[in-house]
């Protein structure tokens, strides 16, 4: 196993700047996400770990050996492609096979009948096919041996392509949206069978993806990209209910965080669409935007006004589509099926967030620290000291 390094990686393609000195280090072993829209750069990260583009500047590390100027080939790491790259003509045991017999076989032993003729060319290939049998029976594909690319399913390929890469016990794995093609039943299956691969092997693995839910269920850690930054780093369930700047709180998250009109008074004291909330924003005065995720609105008796546009059943869950009534400010609720069904109206709605659940962000985007009423007069009366911006207590 192999940890990464990524030290200011910048690159530019013409007048276009795709990476803007990112910076990153994966442990070895983890699983780790790289998320963001189309554009935002992570593919071309992507590439520049597996030497298939070269920074502009910067410095990429692999198990602690520089391999910036080090080519493809010689970086030890195992690229699993969006379109499976299976070749056509070949069975999938020799697609699999493939890596193995590029790099132990000579172009002389490599030829269909005079390799044979070469000393030691039939204990060699004996080898490589028992280290493919024992990636397909890792992935249950053994049965597909004999079969060509053209006679399998989208799964069954992208288990292929997987065999290919883990074949050659690389010292990380590189996934470049490996399930996009896939439909959605079979993306479900394929991220549940790449994390139980992942933990029997054990390599560390990088994997892009556009979809959050992927990213989200599968990594250890996520990097958020968007415009050739990193915008955060962390675990799942940071990026989520922590989130750094408004930017990560719309994109992680689905259905989509709520955004609010908010203000701190001149006591820092903070209300949402005029409705006061019991917290204040120590040392801010103006305008915020207030994030809310809509499992975290609930039905209540005082709060805020909305008015109902449209619902979803779901089985388990309702989502509520709204309107906020004074400022028209779109909101979306997720609410239990009793929770729905008990509403004393269908139409027009009170409701409000869970305590603690409120996020608020200055006017440039950036997480600022929420803290109870109460908390606030001790820390003026020099009782308690207030917390880091980013943290939210009540």
């Amino acid at each position: 196993m192999a940890g990464i390094v990524l030290d200011r990686i910048e690159k530019s393609f013409g007048e276009t700047r795709v990476l803007k000195g990112v910076s990153l280090a994966f442990d070895a072993g983890s699983f780790i996400s790289l998320v963001g829209p189309s554009g935002c750069g992570k593919t071309t990260l992507l590439r520049i770990i597996a030497g298939l583009e070269q920074a502009d500047r910067g410095q990429v590390s692999i198990g602690g050996r520089d391999v910036t100027g080090i080519r493809a080939a010689d970086r030890d790491v195992a690229m699993v492609f969006q379109n499976y790259a299976l070749y056509p003509h070949m069975t999938v045991e020799q697609n699999m096979a493939l890596p193995l017999v590029m790099r132990r076989l000579t172009t002389l032993e490599r030829a269909p009948f005079l390799g044979r003729l070469v000393a030691g060319t039939g204990t060699r290939r004996a080898a490589i096919r028992e280290e493919v049998a024992q990636a397909a029976r890792l992935l249950s594909i053994g049965h597909l041996m004999e079969r060509r690319p053209g006679q399998l399913s989208g799964g069954q390929r992208q288990r292929v392509a997987l065999g290919r890469a883990i074949v050659r016990h690389p010292k990380a794995f590189l996934m470049d949206e490996p399930l996009s093609n896939l439909d959605a039943a079979l993306r479900h299956d394929m991220r549940r069978e790449l994390v139980d691969l992942h933990k029997r092997i054990g390599v560390t693995t990088v994997y892009v993806t556009h979809d959050q839910a992927e990213a989200m269920t599968m990594s250890d850690r996520v990097a958020v990209m968007l415009g050739g930054h990193v915008l955060q780093f962390g675990s799942p369930r940071e990026v989520y209910e922590q989130p750094a700047t408004i930017d990560v709180a719309k994109f992680i998250g689905s259905p989509r965080i709520n955004i609010l009109a908010g203000e701190a008074d001149g006591e820092g004291r903070v209300s949402v669409t005029g409705v006061a909330t019991g917290l204040v924003a120590p040392r801010l005065t103006g305008k915020l935007s207030i994030g809310v995720r809509p499992e975290h609105l609930t039905l209540a008796a005082q709060g805020i006004a909305v008015t109902v546009g449209h619902v979803e059943f779901l089985g388990s869950e309702v989502l509520v589509y709204a309107r906020e009534t004074r400022a028209g400010s779109d909101l979306i609720l997720r609410l239990a099926p009793e929770a729905w069904e008990a509403a004393p109206s269908r139409q027009n709605l009170t409701v409000a967030p869970l305590a603690g659940r409120l996020l608020a962000f200055d006017p440039v985007g950036n997480r600022v620290g929420l803290i109870g009423s109460e908390t606030a007069a001790r820390i003026g009366a020099g009782g308690t000291r207030p917390l880091r911006t980013g943290a939210a207590h009540v």
